[in-house]
């Protein structure tokens, strides 16, 4: 299949933004893979070239978030021949799947830029937990891509277990989409095909161990991926995802892996966490009191829910856990946005002082040039 910008993913949206820049010199390509030193981009032709980053883009950016991130579009300076080329400008951004970066930081990560779908991987088995599912939920509406649950190793799970699985992640997100497959035994893999077929990108998330690279080597059709070493016991070779890559599928889609997260912190705010537990938002305009912290209180309709069985426990309980975290990393957003701002104060009073220092040495030093600036100035 022929590459085009296209082929790529390339959309009004994106040829406007490029056609904004008005730089004759520079030409358009999208990210597809990222090192600690430079950048993969594809150009229009299909030819992959290494990248670096411009100081500006750098400097412009607030945040690690705005810098540039696997599937985002950018604007590349070829520059004459022997020249390495140079990303000069970040084309905004269609949708962002991101989490808060593991560990106490209030930072943003960004997984995924410019995704029509994000997949996760889960099994029916050890691996199904509902409430890393609701989080996972969560997040990809805040990206603004569709969600897409694939349920992997069928073959090896009873019927009853994956129907289980099924209505229980029907019930988090009724307009969720769900597959059903063996990655393993290429069953089902072709349903996942037609989704991404039209250009469109996909990006794989889920836990390590349920298969993701073992599904991905199904949707290229090879063993493109790295595998593991072999496992001593069952004498199998472990596939993993070692960074994160955007891939061209002979479908005509666009995946973009990821390395098994060990972590899924919340990156969103509280009205999306709202509509990912609609039916708490609904049960909360029947309690007794506006200000209710659905914790105890009198009247509470969402507590009477849980106790009649109509709510699940432990969904109520995540529920409110998942509120406390985002309402922690607020808080940290707030303190470390004071530090940068008393810093660059503090750089401010620095570079201030140093200056009036040089300019009373300069004086000490040359006594007339101050006398005759001073006339000057009187005449």
């Amino acid at each position: 299949m022929k590459v085009t910008l296209e082929r790529l993913g390339w959309t009004p949206h994106f040829q406007k933004a490029f056609e904004a820049l008005n730089k004759a010199n520079w030409v358009p390509g999208r990210l597809i893979r990222e090192t600690k030193i430079n950048f993969t981009a594809l150009l229009h032709d299909g030819e992959d070239i290494d990248v670096v980053l411009s100081g500006k883009v750098w400097h412009d950016a607030k945040t690690d978030a705005e810098l540039p991130a696997v599937g985002d579009w950018v604007a590349i300076d070829l520059g004459r021949e022997g020249d390495e080329p140079v990303i000069r400008a970040l084309l905004p951004r269609q949708t962002c799947f991101s989490r808060k970066e593991p560990g106490k930081s209030s930072a943003e990560q960004v997984l995924a830029a410019n995704v029509d779908i994000v997949a996760v991987v889960t099994e029916p088995g050890a691996d199904f937990n509902p409430r890393r599912m609701e989080r996972y939920l969560a997040l990809i509406q805040k990206s603004g891509a569709q969600p897409l649950v694939i349920l992997n190793k069928v073959d090896l799970f009873s019927k009853e277990d994956v129907k289980q699985a099924s209505d229980i992640l029907q019930e988090l997100n009724p307009d969720c989409q769900i597959i059903r497959l063996s990655a393993l035994r290429g069953q089902g893999i072709q349903n996942l095909r037609k989704l991404v077929r039209n250009n469109k990108t996909i990006c794989i998330a889920g836990s390590s161990g349920v298969g993701k690279s073992t599904l991905v080597n199904a949707m290229l059709g090879d063993e493109w991926l790295w595998t593991g070493d072999v496992n001593e016991v069952t004498g199998k070779g472990r596939h993993t995802t070692v960074a994160r890559e955007l891939v061209l599928l002979e479908c005509g889609g666009i995946l973009i892996d990821n390395p098994g997260m060990r972590e899924v912190q919340m990156w969103t705010d509280e009205s999306t966490l709202r509509e990912s537990f609609a039916d708490l938002t609904e049960l909360a305009f029947e309690c007794k009191f506006a200000d209710c912290q659905h914790k105890g209180d009198s009247g509470c309709a969402i507590m009477a829910a849980v106790e009649n069985g109509s709510l699940n426990r432990e969904r109520y309980e995540n529920f409110l856990h998942l509120e406390e975290e985002i309402a922690e990393l607020v808080q940290r957003q707030k303190k470390r946005q004071m530090n940068v701002e008393r810093a660059g104060k503090r750089q401010h009073k620095i570079k201030a002082r140093n200056y009036e220092d040089r300019r009373e040495l300069e004086r000490q030093r040359k006594p007339h040039l101050k006398h005759h600036r001073h006339e000057d100035y009187e005449d």
